[in-house]
């Protein structure tokens, strides 16, 4: 029997990624085929699975790359392979987004479908800004009309003059390209020249600006800061308002791009986003794993012969039991064993398995870990260091000096096939920060032109998870601005934001 798919019209919010809902959010991450517009925010794409489907279909003013009713059989297409859809909308799908259409589209062809609702622009974008679309004894209504639909013969729409007649704060989405046209037809529909009005390009966002006046003079305004699309324009007494918010955030403004494994490139993004950061990713490791070759499954044989293991990694717990599990045995192989952890997140990984840590350094390095076993382990202890390939060799180091005895296998490799360059290489040039969580991220990111890499790097502060991952980067000639002496993710972000905010204070 054909597998029927289903198809989700999600709103994407006004901006921030920060605004999508939850509901929509979990819709990305499982979805199979995204097809999405011109969005504000490129970091909701991250939130996929990376054997999804991505599809752009444009649809911004003047700009679609694909027209409506491609869109409409484009989903339905999707659906008839079975496929999970999510048609993804800046703001909210319902609020000149267009839903509707493809809505009874998929009706026609009998295709499930579930409206996600989005935060709309209308009433975010001017939070934002610090005007409510209502306010006691000043308005007791809002009303949103689209600006970009008026007559190709640059007169208002039929309907204008009972629009422009209402009282309350009037919303015009999409429509600065007719900003004379709107501010012309509301004068003559008896508006004074003195109601306060304003222009919110970008709103929610970073880049966001705000102009305020009056229709007497907005145009001129707009015109004088440069305002550009998108942009909202609002008319009313509450435009005059200004309840911006007067808390900023540690990172607030603060734009970093993060390099990494997805297990803690997500800790780090979540991590900076507490404290008010953007984060995003500009290059994602893959794990490539080791635990099915020879060498692995005879470790998983002889793990009797073994008294400590030892974890430098949350990625090495995690594929050691899943290859213990996958090869056939189970969490009885490691009984009698003890374990150590290079750190926290490592720990609490060991932990989501049902294991504790017996030993975790106070400073969460590979060296301190490796100089607190010297002080634990005995002649007669066996440890098995299950681990990237391209793990640090201080360890060893430290090992083989204490003349204890241990097994270091290649349990996984940490790896990146080099796609998404352009777009990567994009959105270095909006960045304040470039994040490194590893000597192995520092590779990568020059893999292929060292030079280039450099070049792409300049006129941005770079941050480094702790010293052996500055010097990786060293060795390709950029000297690391920050170097977190705490090994995680919250180590990291914390280290950027001491650095953010000293800079802001000297200036």
């Amino acid at each position: 029997m054909k597998k029927t798919g289903v198809v989700y019209l999600v709103g994407a919010g006004p901006g921030d990624p920060g605004l999508i809902t939850e509901k929509g959010l979990w819709k990305l991450r499982i979805c199979d085929a995204v097809v999405y517009d011109s969005l504000a925010s490129q970091r909701l794409l991250d939130e996929v699975r990376p054997e999804c489907r991505k599809i752009y279909v444009g649809k911004r003013a003047g700009a679609h790359s694909m027209k409506q009713e491609e869109i409409n059989s484009l989903l339905v297409e999707l659906a008839d392979e079975g496929l999970f859809v999510v048609r993804l909308k800046g703001g909210d799908p319902f609020v000149f987004g267009r839903g509707g259409e493809e809505i009874l589209a998929l009706s026609q062809a009998k295709i499930p479908y579930e409206v996600v609702s989005g935060v709309t622009s209308a009433v975010a974008a001017l939070a934002s800004a610090g005007i409510p679309v209502t306010h006691r004894a000043v308005s007791r209504s809002f009303h949103v009309m689209t600006g970009h639909t008026l007559s190709k013969e640059e007169t208002l729409p039929e309907d204008f003059e009972a629009f422009a007649g209402l009282k309350g704060t009037l919303v015009f989405l999409m429509g600065l390209g007719n900003l004379p046209l709107i501010v012309d037809g509301l004068l003559k529909q008896g508006k004074s020249e003195e109601m306060p009005a304003a222009v919110i390009q970008n709103g929610t966002l970073l880049e966001q600006k705000v102009v305020r006046g009056t229709l007497k003079d907005i145009r001129e305004k707009v015109k004088e800061a440069g305002i550009g699309s998108p942009a909202i324009i609002v008319v009313g007494e509450t435009a005059a308002l200004d309840f911006s918010s007067t808390y900023r955030q540690p990172l607030e403004g603060c734009r970093i791009g993060v390099t990494g494994t997805e297990s803690f490139g997500l800790r780090l993004l979540k991590a900076l986003k507490s404290l008010g950061g953007m984060g995003s990713y500009i290059l994602r490791l893959s794990i490539k794993s080791r635990w099915g070759e020879e060498t692995m499954k005879n470790v998983y044989e002889q793990l009797s012969a073994y008294t400590w293991i030892v974890f430098t990694s949350a990625n090495g717990v995690k594929e050691f039991f899943l290859g213990l599990l996958e090869l056939g045995y189970d969490f009885r192989s490691v009984g009698h064993v003890k374990f150590a952890a290079v750190g926290k997140g490592t720990a609490e990984e060991l932990q989501n398995h049902g294991f504790f840590a017996d030993y975790i350094p106070d400073r969460y390095q590979v060296k301190d870990l490796a100089e607190g076993l010297r002080n634990l382990i005995s002649e007669k202890d066996r440890i098995l260091i299950p681990r990237s390939s391209g793990g640090s060799k201080e360890l060893n180091q430290v090992l083989d000096e204490a003349g204890i005895f241990y097994e270091d296998v290649a349990l996984y490799e940490v790896e990146w096939d080099g796609t998404g360059e352009e777009k990567r290489r994009e959105a270095l040039k909006d960045l304040d920060y470039v994040a490194f969580a590893s000597a192995s991220g520092v590779e990568a990111f020059f893999q292929g032109s060292e030079e280039a890499g450099r070049q792409v790097l300049e006129g941005k502060k770079v941050a480094c998870i702790g010293d052996m991952t500055a010097r990786a980067l060293m060795e390709y000639g950029k000297k690391a601005d920050v170097v977190a002496d705490v090994y995680t993710a919250l180590g990291l972000s914390e280290a950027i934001c001491r650095d953010w905010n000293k800079g802001r204070k000297d200036s």
